[in-house]
């Protein structure tokens, strides 16, 4: 008579899938984690913190109207190129004022005969 020896394991849905597949599949379909945080005394509200974050790639984010960063001021090329010359017009004004300065004279040492 032999005895047959059944076993039995648990799968867990990210069995088999590595962190960059996991992470793909994130990114593919994206997630959403939505949160209110709201301070309130006697019924008075005092603080609502809403926090909303999308986590996804460029192109599913484009996808289902997630663009803002493609007109927004500071990612665009024009404001890096004028924050560019505005930091080379400070260089160019605090060099000619350092010109200007004359050179602290040494400090004569007082030593007494």
């Amino acid at each position: 008579m032999t005895t047959m020896t059944s076993q039995r394991h648990i799968e867990h849905s990210t069995s088999g899938a590595t962190l960059a597949d996991l992470l793909e599949r994130i990114l593919d379909k994206g997630i959403v984690i939505a949160g209110d945080i709201k301070v309130k005394i006697v019924d008075i509200e005092l603080l609502t913190i809403q926090i909303r974050l999308l986590i996804c790639s460029v192109d599913k984010a484009r996808e289902i109207g997630v663009d803002w960063w493609v007109n927004h001021p500071a990612f665009s090329r024009h404001q890096q190129d004028q924050l560019s010359d505005t930091v080379l017009k400070i260089e160019e004004r605090l060099a000619s004022i350092e010109t200007r300065i004359p050179a602290p004279a040494p400090a004569a040492s007082s030593k007494a005969p």
